[in-house]
């Protein structure tokens, strides 16, 4: 085979590997954790908007469990992160609360919640994102979603979690009011979606895991865990969110995230 074909040959399989692991063309290990977190992002981007169905377990020390029902909607929005909205159906002590989340790219997010029992708006300012979502065991900073710049990330291994080849990624949050020190999150390699993150204190102890399960593909891309597993090793306490019913191009615009019609959202 001349040399010229052999040369073609060895660009065309780096380019492939290039597409494949964008990580290999990174030097340092903050340089191949930031490119994996990268193309996490990459690859979930264009979707529009969805939304879907949960039923949220809320699960005591002693194993006692108490269920809700909730429905949320996502838009994306160009040169921001996204904007969502999880509406509470039942029981009756939490019917009608909603909660409305603007992410941003950097800096703080914007984030309210709607109590109907005071029948008023409550802005969750900055400084309580680490605080508990409705008695759960995900923080309200948990719930918005993560934007790549919101953290500087390390590269740490390859490691195999459950069968599956993953990266493991160290994100320290860059916002000094975050309710952890780091995450070390496990990304499957094939599909780039995360499917375990441990959450750290401030004071560096292991304080949650997250597992998230049961992936499926909508609109022959993206991909959703219909199955999120949330462990407070210090409590003993967890959280389940099952997702269903996931629907996208629904059309919304910003008029359907609005806070000041929280109250009246159905």
């Amino acid at each position: 085979m001349p040399n010229s074909i052999i040369h073609k040959l060895c660009i065309v399989v780096a380019l492939t590997f290039m597409v494949v692991s964008p990580f290999l063309l990174a030097n340092t290990a903050q340089e191949k954790g930031r490119a994996i977190a990268e193309e996490v992002d990459k690859r979930d981007m264009g979707f529009g908007d969805s939304k879907s169905n949960i039923k949220m377990l809320l699960r005591d020390q002693y194993g006692n469990e108490r269920p809700r029902l909730m429905r949320n909607q996502t838009m994306e929005v160009t040169g921001d992160g996204d904007k969502s909205i999880i509406v509470f159906e039942n029981p009756s002590d939490v019917e009608g609360t909603a909660f409305l989340s603007f992410t941003h790219q950097a800096g703080p997010d914007d984030q309210w919640l709607y109590l109907p029992g005071l029948k008023r708006v409550k802005r969750i300012s900055s400084s309580n994102k680490a605080g508990a979502f409705m008695n759960s065991e995900f923080a309200f900073e948990d719930i918005a979603s993560q934007e790549v710049d919101k953290y500087t990330y390390t590269y740490l291994r390859d490691d195999v979690l459950d069968g599956i080849d993953v990266f493991v990624n160290q994100s320290d949050p860059v916002d000094p009011k975050s309710g952890y020190s780091k995450l070390e999150v496990w990304i499957d390699q094939a599909r780039y979606i995360p499917l375990k993150i441990d959450f750290y204190d401030r004071g560096g102890r292991l304080k949650k895991t997250l597992h998230m399960k049961e992936y499926n593909q909508y609109l022959d891309k993206y991909w959703r865990a219909h199955r999120w597993e949330m462990t407070n090793h210090q409590t003993g306490k967890s959280t389940v969110l099952l997702m269903s019913e996931w629907q996208f191009n629904n059309g919304y615009t910003d008029n359907d995230f609005n806070k000041n019609s929280l109250s009246r959202v159905k």
